[in-house]
């Protein structure tokens, strides 16, 4: 008699739906119809590009301006439609789900704090990311498709729609990929462009956890439905790591390239000062770019590499190690160094297990970015490590950036890219527990015994 067949855990149904978007994608941009030119585009960069949009990276081994048709260019649209929708949707409600289960060694029970999802909300938490998802997308293709109707006159109503559609989604999906081969180096110098799409890129990547708790808020102010809790942790210090490193970033570039590569852009402090913002936007989540980053410091790429690899919100478009891990194992080491019993955010304390969680997401995480570019330096020893760490950093992270040397990449270490991306989008700790073989629960402890740490 056969037994019962084990069930996949929601981590690996998670990465097979990602996987099987991916394959898709590659099959559709296979096709004749999807390239610009009298021949389909070739297998390995139809694969890069569907793994590089379901990931919402960005980075590409051919043009999107040049070698994909209309057609596409609307099937990477929509691979980045479905891989940042479907992403928010599902990460959503793993967070928020009664279980709270999101490849951790132990759930996170998040009803238990009053902020998880009931059962009979589950269909309005699916029903308000996609609303909010196309109306923020919606109201961003207005406003710059109508801006670059009135600065490109001669292009056409139905072109502005386009550029506006296809950079709403990807701003907002945290994707950075652009219709131009400069991506927006050419509107560096327009504000009413760069401006909307930094705060998409910002809204995207905070994290649907958090617009969750904000769309609540409305729903019992406007329409008394629910309760009025207090913000969550994860808000709050969401929220304020997401400003401090936006301020942190705008720094960096603003100080560290005024007389260099913000030079590009004339001498206009206020024009200076909003691609400065843009450029310290962007390497958290998206990847677009009104700069060239060749053209940057080796300090200026240092920093941002790290915040590429803290990244955004917890279940949002963003990639990363993610902000609240960020401030979670910066509490536990201050904790430790003060000599404290416990960690401690907000009042509030972090369990153990929440703890060992980020360690874990950290550990995992810088494993997979020193394993990758000790493999890139050997698979493609022409690029300096500089240029080889920005890479990893911006694919792990799933940003985009690049100082120019994806389509330089030999085809070997273009896949430890894809893998990069791929892993980097599902995130390293859900990964690694979707294929494991998980322990049957102990309820015995082993005698204590304190290692020498140190």
């Amino acid at each position: 008699m056969i037994g019962p067949q084990p069930r996949l855990s929601p981590q690996a149904r998670v990465c097979w739906g990602f996987a099987g978007l991916v394959a898709l994608g590659t099959l559709l941009l296979c096709t004749p119809w999807a390239s610009a030119g009298p021949e389909p585009v070739a297998f390995p960069d139809a694969l890069f590009t569907a793994t590089s949009a379901v990931s919402l990276t960005g980075l590409i081994t051919v043009d999107t301006a040049t070698a994909w048709s209309t057609t596409g260019r609307i099937i990477i649209a929509l691979l980045i439609q479905f891989g940042g929708l479907g992403f928010m949707t599902v990460a959503s409600l793993l967070t928020l789900a009664i279980s709270g289960r999101l490849g951790l060694t132990r759930g996170e029970d998040a009803q238990a704090e009053g902020r998880g999802v009931d059962r009979g909300e589950v269909a309005w938490v699916v029903r308000t990311t996609v609303l909010f998802s196309l109306g923020v997308e919606l109201i961003v293709a207005i406003v710059i498709g109508t801006r670059y109707a009135l600065t490109h006159p001669g292009q056409g109503i139905i072109h502005a729609v386009w550029f506006g559609v296809f950079h709403a989604i990807s701003s907002f999906n945290n994707a950075g990929f652009a219709l131009q081969s400069d991506n927006l180096i050419s509107f560096a110098h327009d504000a009413l462009i760069l401006l909307p799409l930094a705060f998409s890129l910002i809204i995207g990547g905070i994290g649907f956890p958090v617009l969750l708790e904000f769309a609540r808020r409305v729903r019992f102010i406007l329409f008394h439905q629910g309760h009025l809790r207090r913000w969550s942790l994860t808000a709050r210090f969401t929220a304020i790591g997401t400003l401090s490193l936006i301020i942190a970033g705008t720094l960096l570039v603003g100080l560290a390239e005024w007389n260099g590569a913000l030079r590009a852009v004339g001498t206009n402090p206020l024009l200076k000062g909003v691609n400065a913002f843009f450029a310290g936007v962007s390497p958290r989540t998206a990847g677009f770019n009104a700069l060239d980053y060749a053209d940057f410091h080796p300090s200026t790429l240092l920093g941002t590499d790290i915040l590429m690899v803290i990244g955004g919100g917890t279940g949002g478009t963003a990639g990363g190690v993610k902000v609240t891990t960020a401030a979670v194992l910066t509490a536990a080491v201050l904790a430790e160094i003060r000599g404290l019993r416990s960690t401690s955010l907000g009042a509030r304390t972090v369990p153990t297990h929440s703890i060992r969680q980020a360690l874990a997401v950290l550990t995992l995480s810088v494993l997979l970015v020193i394993g990758a570019v000790t493999a890139l330096l050997f698979l493609a020893p022409q690029f300096s490590t500089d240029q080889i760490a920005f890479e990893v950093c911006s694919a792990f992270a799933t940003v985009g950036l690049s100082t120019g040397i994806t389509a330089d990449l030999p085809i070997t270490a273009q896949v430890v890219i894809m893998c990069l991306m791929f892993a980097g989008r599902v995130g390293p700790l859900a990964l690694a527990t979707a294929f494991a073989s998980r322990q049957k629960p102990r309820y015995y402890d082993y005698p204590e015994e304190r290692p020498s740490i140190g």
